[in-house]
């Protein structure tokens, strides 16, 4: 069986990226990606189309050249694709590339972080608010375009469900529980006999006899650029509760210095909310039975992020609460320093019309 495995990585890197301001990426022009749509799909409603760049082989792994492909998102997110051709006897075989190195001796995370870092660099005019590049959202997909003689692939996999299920959960088949596999190929859609997608948390494992699944990529990067975006957004939240609580305790009084502060960056928070959740919403135009619609809602279910979602409307609703809460004051503190500012005012203005009668 022949086919590659390909290593998504998602950094966020920025609140927002203006793409005209863009000019070179990795010494090329970006464009916006090229995605070709084989399956049923409404072509009256476009993808989302990030900026693209494939600057072409920049690492070698067992002695195989590693593709190269950066995507660059508005919602301040660069995109790295690593893919590297692969060939195996059996399923099974393939295992060892979930930890894989490159030709000197570096993982493929740290690869895909150098280039991110390179890409910050090169679109440094674009950022509008720069964050510092943390450790990605990372997923790995194993594609194959040859079964080595079968071609009903649902056919192939039932009889190979174990060796994918040991695949996708980077254990051994035969030590695998029957829950466990069954857990593991639990989201799995085909469009044809001639393909296959199985979705897992960490991984997925993606057929295609026909060579392409580009299409099939790009949801799954989508989903994962998702991901690491709500991922920022928890731990953004996670800083606002703690400075939230903290100026509680302090009791500010007049001063609604830190208060307003803190209450822009609720603001620039929401708007940061609402920009991703327009990216969730626009893959889910694809509605109905549509192949692509069906396989980004099994990423959508397997990376939790209706949960996700949830999570940090909710959070949001306490920190706009909390922040009510202490405005509250304030402005209580406020009316009743006013009152007395008035009273004192106005038994000077008596003093004085008392002392200039007499």
């Amino acid at each position: 069986m022949t086919g590659e495995v390909v290593y998504l990585f998602a950094f966020d890197v920025a609140n927002e990226l203006l793409p005209p301001k863009i000019g070179k990426i990795l010494g090329k022009v970006p464009e916006p990606l090229d995605i070709r749509r084989d399956h049923t799909s409404p072509r009256d409603i476009p993808l989302h189309r990030p900026l693209a760049v494939e600057p072409g082989t920049m690492f070698s792994c067992d002695g195989r050249p590693v593709r190269v492909q950066v995507r660059v998102y508005d919602i301040g997110v660069v995109s790295v694709l690593l893919r590297v051709a692969v060939e195996a006897e059996a399923v099974e075989k393939l295992i060892p590339y979930h930890r894989t190195l490159l030709g000197d001796g570096r993982d493929f995370g740290a690869a895909a972080g150098e280039i991110c870092q390179q890409v910050v660099r090169d679109i440094a005019p674009a950022i509008v608010r720069p964050a510092a590049v943390s450790e990605p959202e990372a997923y790995t997909v194993f594609c194959l375009t040859d079964l080595g003689g079968p071609n009903d692939v649902p056919a192939w996999f039932q009889q190979h469900r174990v060796a994918v299920a040991g695949l996708l959960s980077e254990t051994e088949p035969a030590l695998l529980a029957e829950s466990q596999i069954a857990e593991t190929i639990r989201r799995q859609q085909s469009f044809e006999k001639t393909d296959l997608a199985v979705l897992d948390w960490d991984a997925a494992f993606v057929v295609d006899l026909s060579g392409y699944y580009d299409d099939i990529l790009y949801v799954l990067e989508l989903a994962n650029v998702q991901l690491e975006e709500f991922r920022v957004i928890d731990q953004s939240l996670d800083r606002q509760f703690a400075n939230v609580y903290h100026l509680v305790e302090r009791r500010p009084g007049f001063k609604l210095n830190a208060t307003s502060a803190l209450l822009r960056q609720l603001r620039s928070l929401s708007i940061d909310f609402a920009k991703l959740t327009d990216e969730v919403s626009h893959i889910t135009k694809f509605l109905g039975d549509w192949y692509l619609a069906r396989v980004y809602l099994s990423a959508r279910e397997r990376f939790h992020l209706d949960q996700w979602t949830a999570s940090v409307e909710n959070r949001l609703e306490k920190l706009d609460d909390l922040y009510s809460v202490v405005r509250s004051e304030v402005n209580e503190r406020r009316m009743l320093w006013l009152e007395i500012i008035i009273v004192v005012f106005f038994a000077i203005d008596i003093w004085g019309l008392f002392f200039w009668k007499h």
